[in-house]
């Protein structure tokens, strides 16, 4: 089967790479002729080291590259088998896509959106045959990154929905089913791990790199959220937030936050820029940070139990099963364990109190504990046996 890939930015680049390695002929377009160059020769590149380091050999890293084929429009894609769209999150444009792409695929090939957060209902509506869309999102980058989410619109049908997963699965990725909702199963359930660290910030609980220090070195997270936000970029990580926080019609749960927009209204978007929460010129120093254990697990508790309550409410609304929310979050984000296995560690009602308590303080809705935890609580039930 041929494949499609439409944009040539790190992630459309990556899936090129993830299918030319499965054995696909694919066709990468981009209409910025500087994008498709910087793209083949970033990709050239990622091959070659790829062999130095001994993952590779060169007849199989020249075949990879041999397979993708450059192209800044879509003329070729009349015999591909599968189309996956990965260029800017505005759904105008995406959906103009989408209408161009029906006049030139075959009526059975499949039309695949990478988006991270915009509807994917809205997308195939915009086509002729609704059927065949589905939302394919892999997560950057994608050759290293295991999780892809799969998103069926209520449109798409179970043929199409089969072919995708087995598809990707076919590709060495894990898959896991996502309701068509805003920010599906991750940029939904980690809103938390950014929005309720800022919150700390802002409140002036801790700086930057005690945060940070309480989610790594207490919490077991790779990475803390601040130093997270720099490497994604703080221009990109706001946008996701302030799309799932209009999608969600303005629940307080996801309000952006006024620090993050500053930011990236400033340009300090972070490691790529030089400066975000952390400044990285040449020479800088950063305020450390304060590692006082009362504090830090304090910050933890409160940002895994923010996290928990999502995690149990994207199953208590039938987002996903229990398995795939646990597996998006640990293969997806790379968190240190599965959340609803986590609040069988630490105690459901123990978490319930958790929340209970901070909405004591604020009350305010962002912090309203699940029904779901409520009821399990009271039940004395767990996720898992």
């Amino acid at each position: 089967m041929k494949v499609g890939i439409i944009g040539s930015g790190s992630m459309g680049s990556g899936i090129a790479q993830v299918a030319a390695t499965a054995g696909h002929e694919v066709y990468l377009c981009d209409t910025n002729p500087e994008a498709l160059q910087k793209a083949k020769d970033k990709l050239l590149k990622i091959l070659n080291r790829l062999v130095e380091k001994g993952r590779m050999d060169d007849p199989t890293a020249k075949a990879i590259f041999g397979r993708i084929y450059f192209m800044n429009d879509f003329k070729n894609f009349g015999d591909t088998g599968l189309v996956i769209e990965a260029i800017i999150e505005n759904l105008e444009i995406k959906q103009s896509v989408f209408t161009k792409l029906e006049e030139i695929v075959s009526e059975d090939c499949i039309l695949a959106s990478n988006t991270s957060s915009l509807s994917i209902a809205s997308i195939a509506g915009a086509c002729k045959h609704p059927d065949r869309v589905v939302g394919i999102h892999f997560f950057n980058p994608a050759p290293l990154m295991k999780l892809v989410e799969i998103i069926p619109a209520i449109q798409t049908s179970q043929e199409v929905l089969k072919k995708s997963r087995d598809t990707i699965d076919s590709w060495g990725k894990l898959t896991v089913l996502a309701k068509d909702t805003p920010g599906f199963i991750v940029n939904r359930v980690a809103r938390p791990f950014y929005g309720e660290a800022l919150r700390i910030y802002e409140e002036g609980v801790a700086n930057v790199a005690t945060i940070d220090w309480a989610m790594t070195d207490i919490a077991g997270f790779r990475m803390g959220p601040f130093t997270l936000m720099d490497y994604i970029g703080n221009d990109v990580n706001y946008v996701v937030t302030e799309t799932v926080f209009r999608s969600f019609y303005y629940d307080p749960r996801y309000r952006p936050s006024f620090t993050q927009q500053r930011l990236s209204q400033a340009g300090y978007h972070g490691r790529k820029t030089g400066r975000g929460y952390y400044d990285y010129s040449e020479g800088a120093e950063n305020p450390g940070a304060i590692k006082d254990e009362r504090t830090g697990e304090a910050i933890a508790d409160r940002i895994v139990s923010m996290l928990i309550n999502e995690a149990a409410d994207a199953l208590f609304l039938k987002i996903a099963t229990k398995k795939d929310i646990d597996l998006a979050m640990t293969k997806g984000v790379n968190y240190p364990k599965g959340l609803l296995q986590w609040a069988d560690e630490i105690g459901i009602r123990e978490c319930v109190a958790r929340l209970d308590d901070l909405y004591d303080l604020y009350r305010e809705d962002r912090y309203r504990c699940s029904p779901l935890l409520r009821k399990m609580a009271k039940m004395k039930e767990t996720f898992y046996k």
